[in-house]
């Protein structure tokens, strides 16, 4: 079989003018507060994004060393920008491929996650190809090592792993999204020798129902009413430097860490490494029909 791969992320607007375009299309259609969007260009904003945004640069160089590293074609699909997943799927037939590999840059599964990506890739392809799609991968092997070698980087004395939040209604419907977490959480602070941990959401959005937490500025609160003085950040369910990242915890959590006298620091997130470039590369390989052609 001829393989291509169809690499997924959530998406980023490009410049600044984008925002109201992109934050839109994560609505659906719903109504729009204006306090909201001037929020989110103010945020965008405050991180130096106007004409250009490095934060979907950190894609495409994970984009370039995959397809590098693995010697066939790799193409990006965003959830809710350009490049859709709709258009990398195209790209990926027009090479003559009958196999398309399906990877999401989220380790985690939930149906409301991982499962709207594949929706989207199984629409576009429309039985064309073979469709092989990896649904997890949040206890890779070699993910874990990366985590927790980056987490012994920090002398700390306790570790709050985080994740993206999602509503609560999750737990009723069964979906795994939290108990992947907490089991990664648990890999890489057993790897990392890390004895005192705990485990806070993060970047939840206003939609009016319950979401997963504790929320992380809360849970620095319950920390320092504990006496714990000295905290490192594990982001587990993210990937790369995105807005979630850079803002939800490099600028709010830091403040909230300052008002409550804690030190706080953060680990370094995969990004391009070449080691995670090295994960990535196993699971396209192992998920394709004929390993030896990808």
């Amino acid at each position: 079989m001829n393989t291509a791969v169809v690499l997924m992320a959530y998406g980023s607007p490009d410049r600044i003018a984008d925002v109201p375009a992109y934050y839109a299309d994560i609505r659906g259609g719903r109504p729009i507060s204006p306090e909201r969007l001037d929020d989110l260009v103010a945020r965008y904003r405050r991180l130096g994004i106007e004409e250009s945004n490095p934060l979907n640069e950190i894609t495409e160089a994970t984009r370039a060393a995959l397809e590098a590293r693995l010697g066939a074609p790799v193409f990006t699909g965003m959830r809710h920008w350009t490049p859709r997943i709709a258009g990398a799927v195209e790209q990926a037939l027009s090479t003559g491929a009958t196999e398309i590999v399906g990877l999401v840059l989220a380790p985690h599964y939930s149906s409301l996650s991982i499962e709207k990506y594949r929706e989207q890739v199984v629409l576009a392809l429309g039985g064309r190809a073979e469709l092989r799609f990896v649904e997890r991968w949040g206890q890779e092997p070699g993910f874990v090592s990366l985590l927790a070698e980056r987490l012994t980087a920090h002398k700390h004395e306790h570790v709050v792993f985080t994740a993206h939040s999602l509503p609560a209604r999750i737990l009723d419907e069964g979906d795994p999204y939290r108990d992947e977490l907490l089991e990664t959480a648990r890999l890489v602070a057993e790897s990392a020798g890390a004895h005192e941990w705990t485990f806070s959401f993060q970047s939840q959005s206003p939609t009016g129902e319950p979401w997963l937490g504790p929320d992380i500025l809360e849970h620095l609160n319950e920390l320092a009413a504990c006496d714990v003085r000295d905290v490192v950040l594990c982001p587990i369910g993210f990937v790369a430097d995105h807005l979630e990242i850079r803002w939800d915890l490099d600028i709010e959590a830091a403040e909230r860490a300052r008002e409550l006298g804690l030190r706080l620091e953060r680990i370094e997130l995969p990004n391009a490494d070449p080691a995670f470039i090295d994960v990535l590369a196993g699971l396209v390989r192992r998920a394709a029909a004929v390993p030896s052609q990808v």
